[in-house]
């Protein structure tokens, strides 16, 4: 199962030092490459002055819809963004931009010490951050009552479930998420005595 930072993390910074050269790692939590972009846009004006700021990303839970990009932003090829990209590959990570900023220190370090310097600087920023396992799991919808909805709700939530969304129209429309669809059924018949109806609804990945 694939890891990403945990929900509502502040963006993760930490810095290293090689040689006198400061490398700034930067980890933030993405849902799509646009946000993944401005979040190096984002790390370009908070260091201006700064010679590189590489950057490497992976979106999408699945093997099938991921998206992996990487940028050595003038560093030597492969030195830079493609080692940053394995670091997180290396730990299951999804939905996660990482930007490293480089401040030069006056001593070249040659292509195998820059690719050191760059992925050890994510591995430490990584090791460090709040980490949450992803999950694929079946949706289904519930619809009831509007006079039931807050304690049918609470009841699943308490028994483990995860409640993606709510609708109010004629009922209720709670959208369900669960590893195992008998055992969800289960809880609905014990929550609603018999009366509640699933639905399916696909499935999405949720935090575990």
């Amino acid at each position: 199962m694939p890891y990403t930072l945990a929900p509502r993390t502040a963006d993760l910074t930490l810095e290293t030092e090689v040689k006198h050269s400061r490398f700034i790692a930067a980890l933030r939590r993405v849902e799509d490459p646009e946000a993944a972009q401005a979040f190096v846009q984002d790390q370009r004006r908070a260091y201006p002055d700064a010679r590189h700021h590489c950057s490497a990303y992976i979106i999408g839970n699945g093997p099938s819809d991921r998206v992996e990009r990487a940028s050595d932003d003038g560093e030597p090829g492969g030195t830079a963004g493609i080692p940053m990209l394995q670091v997180l590959k290396a730990r299951d990570l999804v939905d996660v931009t990482v930007v490293v900023t480089r401040y030069f220190g006056g001593i070249k370090l040659g292509a195998g010490g820059l690719v050191r310097a760059y992925s050890g600087a994510v591995a430490t920023a990584v090791d460090a951050a709040p980490l949450v396992r992803r999950e694929l799991r079946h949706l289904h919808t519930l619809a009831v009552g509007h006079a039931e909805a807050g304690r049918v709700e609470s009841e699943l939530r308490v028994r483990g479930v995860v409640v993606v969304d709510t609708t109010y129209g004629e009922s209720a429309v709670l959208t369900l998420a669960a590893r195992d669809s008998a055992e969800l059924a289960d809880l609905v018949a014990a929550v609603t005595s018999g009366t509640g109806t699933l639905d399916p609804a696909g499935e999405m990945w949720v935090d575990a």
